[in-house]
């Protein structure tokens, strides 16, 4: 697609560089935790946590009373770097891409699209343990829309909502089964999403992996293009 005239409005969300902090201040300040500076999803929602984007030593503090000592402090795409004495869990390259301002032609699939909800995660959470989409829990879909396709009465492809900062919406959980590849159904699931937060006045969003140079593929065809890249992180509280 053409982005000329609309990257500088993306380069300038600066709501995009904290997305989680922004969203536990936000729309989902009923789905997690604070202390100070430092806030925490609950821990059945999301593991993410936010400590602003130049934080301080009292922020993380803060940040280590509330997830405890020997616990895993999932920073998502903050690039600041904890007290010397946080241990290095791991770090993953990958980028941050924004979606059209535009409700795009439906592509993929034509296959019917189901809503989701609490009692449906028994299949979710088996869906997202046979193709590793990224972290999902059981309370995950609580941040906001998730949408299915059946095959034979089986979930087999899947995609939701997560972050959600002002005017923009995460769309993650993007998974298809093995033996469903091929269908349209993580293309088709997309454009459903992105037509819905469109309508809402808001923008897409999502994060990849660098490594995923399929799924990248997919977004760029989906009319996503790369804002930034960043690292995901995580760190074991001392």
């Amino acid at each position: 697609m053409d982005n000329e005239g609309y990257s500088v409005t993306v380069d300038s969300a600066v709501e995009l560089d904290d997305p989680v902090g922004e969203s536990l201040r936000g729309q989902h300040a009923h789905l997690g935790r604070w202390t100070g500076r430092a806030g925490i999803y609950l821990p059945e929602v999301a593991s993410f946590a936010a400590v602003g984007i130049e934080p301080d030593e009292q922020a993380w503090a803060d940040l280590a009373r509330l997830v405890g000592r020997g616990e895993l402090a999932d920073m998502f795409s903050c690039p600041a770097r904890p007290p010397a004495d946080w241990e290095p869990v791991f770090a993953l390259d990958g980028r941050q891409m924004v979606g059209p301002a535009s409700a795009p032609e439906q592509p993929g699939s034509g296959a019917e699209v189901v809503g989701l909800g609490t009692e449906n995660v028994p299949e979710m959470l088996d869906l997202v343990a046979r193709t590793q989409p990224g972290p999902f829990r059981a309370r995950t879909h609580e941040l906001g829309t998730y949408l299915g396709i059946r095959a034979h009465g089986r979930l087999v492809a899947m995609a939701g909502e997560r972050l959600r900062p002002p005017g923009w919406t995460e769309i993650s959980a993007v998974c298809t089964a093995p033996e469903a590849r091929g269908n349209g159904y993580a293309a088709r699931l997309i454009g459903e999403l992105v037509t819905r937060i469109v309508a809402r006045g808001e923008r897409p969003f999502l994060h990849v992996v660098e490594t995923n140079t399929g799924a990248i593929g997919l977004y760029e065809k989906l009319g996503f293009h790369t804002r930034t890249h960043v690292t995901f992180r995580g760190f074991r509280v001392p």
